[in-house]
């Protein structure tokens, strides 16, 4: 089965002409396994900079183990994934890491420390891998909680928030770095419809701001076709991809019939004739 390509090029809408912006990520002939069992195999795809690019599929597909295949925590059974043109995949230790510094990853649960209160969670990686003062920190924390919309909240514990404040403050320790490139994994997973929206706005504001380059896993239909202008589908029947671009031109111009499903929820898709006798 042929992989799809958004032929129209959904990307240049969103940031300028696609061909323009050099690949950020690449990933070329990828397999994912756990033992015998091929989870995804054949995965190829490129991320520009600034994209931000949604891995999409069903439920138990790989979406999240792709991840953390992209983010070192897995290793791939074949093929390789590049960061600006650098094989992370048979790169030393010592390169890794300097790469994997350039991350900030967002997971599910936000994975905020309880005992801890929202300023010393955020200021936890700044203690790690630089040389700033307690103080310098704790100003630094201020800034990334106020720019997701958390000023005043340094000292308050997890328990003591919201769910999607709990997103929030996660976002502020993904970003505390400054990275060039985030994962989010499920970010909308458990927030209402209000509260999901305003995390996306949050998403692209930060994309913006800090020059990054997004990758989410999602299954979210309204927030994929919010913040995204590139992805790819896998296909846990075929166990590899079988579509990639901008999931509004697949929405429109796709003829697999399970990425059609998927981005439909099952409905017609919007151009679709019914034939009438």
């Amino acid at each position: 089965m042929s992989t799809e390509n958004s032929a129209s090029g959904g990307a240049a809408a969103a940031n300028g002409t696609a061909n323009n912006r050099p690949p950020h990520i690449e990933v070329r002939d990828l397999t994912m396994a756990y033992g015998a069992f091929v989870l995804m195999r054949d995965l190829n795809f490129t991320v520009r900079h600034g994209d931000v690019f949604v891995i999409m599929g069903a439920s138990g597909c790989g979406k999240s183990t792709l991840l953390r295949h992209l983010i070192g925590l897995m290793e791939p059974t074949r093929g390789e994934i590049l960061y600006d043109g650098v094989n992370f995949t048979a790169a030393p230790p010592q390169e890794r890491e300097a790469t994997l510094r350039r991350f900030g990853v967002l997971y599910q649960s936000g994975a905020l420390w309880s005992s801890m209160t929202l300023a010393e969670n955020i200021g936890l990686p700044l203690g790690e891998f630089t040389d700033l003062s307690p103080r310098e920190i704790r100003e630094i924390a201020s800034l990334k909680l106020a720019l997701v919309g958390l000023k005043g909240f340094e000292d308050y514990y997890p328990s003591q928030i919201s769910g999607g404040m709990q997103k929030r403050a996660g976002l502020a320790r993904a970003i505390a770095l400054d990275p060039d490139i985030l994962f989010f994994d499920e970010p909308s997973a458990g927030l209402d419809p209000v509260s999901s929206r305003l995390l996306d706005e949050l998403i692209l504001a930060l994309r913006d701001s800090l020059g990054a380059t997004v990758v989410v896993v999602s299954h979210e239909l309204p927030s994929i076709f919010t913040i995204a202008n590139n992805s790819v589908f896998l296909d846990a029947e075929t166990h590899t991809m079988i579509a990639r671009g901008d999931p509004h031109e697949l929405l429109t111009h796709s003829t697999e019939p399970r990425v059609l499903e998927f981005l439909t929820r099952g409905e017609p898709p919007p151009n679709s004739e019914k034939a009438h006798g």
